[in-house]
């Protein structure tokens, strides 16, 4: 089928459209960065730069998808206002941008719609012409004459993605179709950190504030593990750290937090301790799923961001390999992104760590989609 992307960023969730045989035909990102972005991933798609608000991109938003064809609405609004990781905020305006899907579906009609976004969307109240109305009421209100509305709370994790991730889903089919759109069955086996990344060879961080010679004397094989990375993936780079924090790290085992180190504790520049949340300064496990990837996943000091590592000895004193946040390529495995992902070498890569943690896992989306594909050819 066509589809429209709404609030499409730089199209992580769409990322294995093509496998299921679906297109994304046209798609709208209010941020000018985005969207060139967007167009050079998918060059075949058309994309509209501009606020889904403003009346005259909603006008050409819905001309062209009715002139292309449109037969189903994908939408990820923004979650900043409901997000546990945000302000959770019920007067925060993005909170109503699902009020922008419903006009645009409502000219289209398309035949499917797929809307994400966090657990808290459920439970959000929305001002609707200064009446205050549950968001699945309202949906349920504006388009339950004409659709089937099936809404589910899911773990990325249980399809084969190897990262836990909670995401609200709501799936809208038109009752003139044969089939009735629903969320997939669960797989029977979830895919762990070693599953993703554990083939990957240790890479030691980079420390800025230290000289060469100091920084060899902490990792001795620096540069020849970097060099090693980079046949891996351009985006396989050392992530920079500090040295306080690096040497917490090394002496923090994989599934633990550096505040529980009695001697190698976070310090602050001063050398007073830090004090913390216990999921900061904290190294991944190995054998379980990733931590949700949040957007400020570069900092070892914010959540769950650590490399799981690996137990060596150094100087007959026992360290942990990988004191660093995991690379952008390992966030991408993690995020289940495909390796050949057509992302252009020069692009920030500050930049694109930060969409990633606001993305949806397109492996689940795939599966998502392949759900309907199955359905409706078993119609």
């Amino acid at each position: 089928m066509k589809i429209l992307s709404l609030f499409a960023n730089i199209g992580v969730a769409e990322a294995y459209l093509k496998e299921t045989h679906n297109e994304v035909v046209l798609a709208n990102e209010l941020i000018e960065r985005r969207s060139t972005l967007y167009s050079k991933i998918y060059p075949e798609a058309e994309i509209i730069c501009g606020d889904i608000t403003d009346k005259k991109i909603q006008e050409e938003i819905v001309k062209k998808s009715l002139d292309l064809g449109v037969e189903l609405i994908m939408a990820t609004p923004p979650c900043q206002g409901m997000s546990t990781a945000g302000q959770q905020d019920e007067n925060d305006i993005r909170n109503e941008l699902v009020c922008q899907v419903v006009n645009i579906a409502k000219r289209i009609e398309p035949k499917y719609i797929f809307i994400e976004n966090v657990p808290l969307f459920f439970s959000t109240f929305i001002n609707v012409n200064e009446e205050k109305i549950l968001i699945p009421d309202y949906l349920e209100r504006e388009l339950g004459v004409k659709y089937s509305i099936e809404k589910a709370i899911i773990d990325t994790a249980d399809y084969s993605v190897p990262q836990t991730r909670e995401r609200a889903i709501t799936l809208l089919s038109r009752k003139d179709q044969n089939y009735k759109w629903t969320v997939p069955p669960k797989d029977k086996k979830k895919v762990t950190m070693r599953d993703a990344i554990g083939d990957l060879p240790i890479l030691d961080p980079f420390v800025k504030d230290v000289s060469e010679e100091e920084l060899l004397q902490m990792f001795p094989k620096y540069y020849e593990r970097k060099k090693e990375a980079e046949k891996i993936s351009i985006w396989h780079k050392p992530p920079e750290h500090v040295k306080r924090q690096v040497i917490a790290m090394m002496h923090t085992p994989s599934g633990c937090t550096a505040f529980d180190n009695e001697i190698f504790y976070p310090k602050k520049e001063d050398g007073t301790p830090v004090r913390g949340y216990r999921n900061t300064y904290k190294r991944q496990n190995w054998d379980t799923c990733a931590y949700t990837v949040t957007m400020d996943n570069r900092k070892i000091s914010s959540q769950n961001n650590v490399h799981p590592g690996r137990l060596y000895v150094q100087n007959g004193e026992n360290l942990y390999s990988d004191a660093r946040t995991l690379t952008l390529y390992e966030l991408m495995k993690v995020m289940s992104l495909p390796t050949d992902w057509p992302v252009p070498s020069n692009t920030s890569e500050a930049f694109l760590r930060r969409i990633i943690g606001e993305g949806i896992p397109p492996l689940f989306v795939k599966k998502v989609f392949e759900e309907l594909n199955k359905g409706m050819s078993n119609e």
